[in-house]
């Protein structure tokens, strides 16, 4: 990792690094990032941008967010936001004890401050997979729906039956952390028969757009 002076340049996508090295000032108690950083309490930050979730060698992580590394959650401009603005409602097993930021342009403003120390900031997000646009054509009303959990829960005995809730990978994939709205265009995906797998087709073309959204909303955090 080549850890580069932040920019103090602000970002329209993600905030003004200059003010989030001001916020960064409530993460200094137990995170550190730039040269010479080290673990403290919490992990240190150089290199966040990409890394997968517990992805820190030799520190001791949750089993929350190892789980959720294994399940496939890497730390971009998105999954960043989400858990800094609650991080014990994001992975309620975090040893993380931080209230979280609730206003947007401060998480916006600390992510574009901590996107200074990982390598190639100029590419993020611009070359960063997970901050492109989702590529589908779904009617924004079937996104905008509010999936229940515990419906969700409800449902998803049929998905355990093969994928892992504890979010292991092997043979099957996971999908478990997903966000809610990648996992909604997934399944209208196989709704749609634009996905080929037949088993999926089915499963998916017999649930309802709520039901969808109700998984999408469970199995986003099932724990």
């Amino acid at each position: 990792m080549v850890a580069f002076a932040p920019s103090t340049h602000a970002t329209g996508d993600l905030g003004d690094a200059e003010a989030g090295k001001k916020v960064f000032a409530k993460c200094k108690g137990c995170h550190q990032v730039g040269e010479g950083a080290e673990k403290k309490i919490g992990p240190h930050l150089n290199g966040v941008f990409g890394r997968k979730a517990a992805g820190l060698e030799g520190f001791k992580y949750s089993k929350s967010l190892v789980r959720a590394g294994n399940s496939g959650l890497e730390w971009h401009a998105d999954t960043l936001s989400a858990y800094i603005e609650n991080p014990r409602a994001f992975a309620s097993g975090t040893r993380m004890s931080f209230r979280g930021l609730k206003d947007p342009e401060d998480r916006a403003n600390v992510i574009a401050y901590l996107r200074g120390f990982s390598d190639n900031p100029r590419d993020i997000p611009e070359a960063d997979p997970t901050a492109k646009g989702t590529d589908h054509s779904i009617d924004p009303a079937i996104l905008a729906i509010q999936g229940d959990p515990e419906y969700g829960a409800y449902l998803s005995s049929e998905c355990t039956t093969c994928h892992q809730i504890e979010g292991g990978d092997e043979g099957i994939p996971s999908i478990v952390y997903w966000p809610d709205e990648d996992f909604v265009v997934a399944m209208h995906a196989y709704k749609d028969k634009q996905r080929p797998h037949p088993v999926m087709q089915m499963i998916a073309g017999r649930l309802s757009n709520d039901e969808i959204a109700a998984l999408a909303a469970y199995f986003n955090n099932p724990e």
